[in-house]
């Protein structure tokens, strides 16, 4: 797994930052317009990508390596992230340097997000309407969703199937899904997840709180209690940069070569609620999870933990606390949930991998995070949501949530590993 966050560009301190509970709202720093209502979120936009290339030398070969060095020099902010993410990846499956043993052609790429160069964009297209023969000559292929596909498929050497997918908020878990699909039915031994950092315009967050999606109005100067899913309080999303990378594995291949499994996919379903609009149906989450479990022949009981969507919105936490009951029934109460939104933002297209990268660390480590700021837990919110301390939990069984606008449902389940199972 490969990730990269505010509070954390690597596995270990992205883990002890969530366990500590430690926020990764600040004021977003590349915002110039005073007129846009939203000013926090968490913000990688001054990350240092060449720092982070350098200290990943000796790691990667020396082949894969330059490549990395190469293809970031000029790269949009996005798409390096995507690179650096899927590096760090390889090298925690103990991929790196091995490269001769594998077939590369039986090595898949998905990205799960779109219009991810939004800022790149924009400021091309302000160059274009000054000057326009003075935009970036790359910016035909360069702002295209498909040059993270490329570009990770370059820098690791990967040749098989390589593609985007959307979905919202969902979209990790869209690519997740195909990734298993790949790996099934297509001839794949392994499969590269990413979801990349969605690198916003200045009009992003604006258009966002015209909508009434996140929220604008009391913490402006008080960015690390912005976020609160489960408060009393919450008044919307907090929108965030962060990345991660998944390696999904075929048993077999994994085990051949001794791979460390942090867990097994079980399954991953998805569904719409027939709506264009950005509202919650608690019936088509709760239809999501249902589905999910039957296919995965789980029982409702056999699931311990959610890592939860909990996007710090009124309607949207209430909705899938709701669909949780309605599915686990009794069992609910009984069920460890936690908000990663609590402390890292939404990081929207990316979100599902990045909170999986938090839930299966959580799994290795047998502790929970907690889900920060709530003040006032919101009486409807009658669920054990590990509300403000760190919880020690052996996880069995997980469910990842995830749900998009236009409500795109795409849920996963993952089991810890039990090679004495086999």
């Amino acid at each position: 797994m490969g990730i990269n966050t505010p509070i954390g560009d690597n596995l270990d301190d992205f883990y002890a930052n969530l366990i500590a509970g430690k926020s990764a709202i600040t004021r977003w720093k590349f915002l110039k317009n005073p007129e846009v209502y939203s000013k926090v979120g968490g913000d990688l936009s001054e990350y240092d990508a060449k720092a982070k290339v350098g200290a990943l030398k000796g790691k990667l070969s020396a082949a894969t390596h330059k490549r990395l060095r190469q293809l970031t020099k000029k790269a949009p902010f996005s798409t390096k992230i995507s690179a650096l993410v899927a590096a760090d990846a390889w090298i925690d499956a103990g991929l790196a340097g091995k490269e001769e043993s594998l077939d590369p052609t039986r090595q898949a790429t998905l990205i799960g997000g779109h219009n991810l160069n939004e800022r790149y964009f924009a400021s091309n297209y302000e160059t274009f309407l000054d000057e326009p023969d003075y935009i970036d000559s790359m910016a035909a292929l360069l702002m295209l969703d498909t040059d993270h596909a490329g570009t990770v498929c370059e820098v690791i050497g990967c040749q098989g199937a390589a593609y985007t997918l959307g979905g919202a908020c969902a979209s990790a878990n869209v690519a997740l899904r195909s990734a298993i699909d790949e790996i099934r039915h297509h001839d794949h031994d392994l499969a590269l997840v990413v979801g990349p950092v969605l690198d916003f315009s200045q009009m992003g967050p604006h258009a966002m709180a015209l909508m009434g999606a996140i929220t604008f109005e009391s913490f402006n100067d008080e960015p690390a209690r912005a976020s609160r899913p489960y408060d009393l309080h919450r008044e919307g999303f907090v929108p965030s940069h962060g990345a991660a990378c998944l390696v999904l594995e075929e048993l077999g291949h994994a085990l051949e070569r001794g791979a460390r499994i942090y867990a097994e996919v079980l399954g991953c379903t998805s569904t719409s609620d027939g709506s264009h609009l950005p509202s919650p149906s608690t019936e088509g989450q709760a239809r999501t999870i249902t589905r999910l479990l039957r296919r995965c022949a789980v029982r409702p009981e056999d699931v311990d933990f959610v890592c939860a969507h909990a996007t710090s919105t009124p309607l949207g936490d209430r909705s899938e606390v709701n669909a949780i009951k309605t599915v686990f029934g009794d069992h609910a109460t009984k069920l460890k949930v936690n908000a990663p939104k609590s402390m890292l933002g939404h990081t929207c297209w990316s979100a599902p991998a990045v909170e999986t990268v938090a839930g299966l660390l959580q799994m290795r480590g047998g502790k929970l995070h907690p889900s920060i700021n709530i003040e006032t837990q919101d009486p409807e919110i009658d669920l054990d949501v590990c509300a403000n301390e760190a919880v020690d939990h052996e996880i069995q069984v997980m469910l990842k949530n995830s749900f998009g606008f236009g409500g795109l449902n795409c849920c996963a389940l993952y089991r810890r590993f039990d090679p004495n199972s086999l």
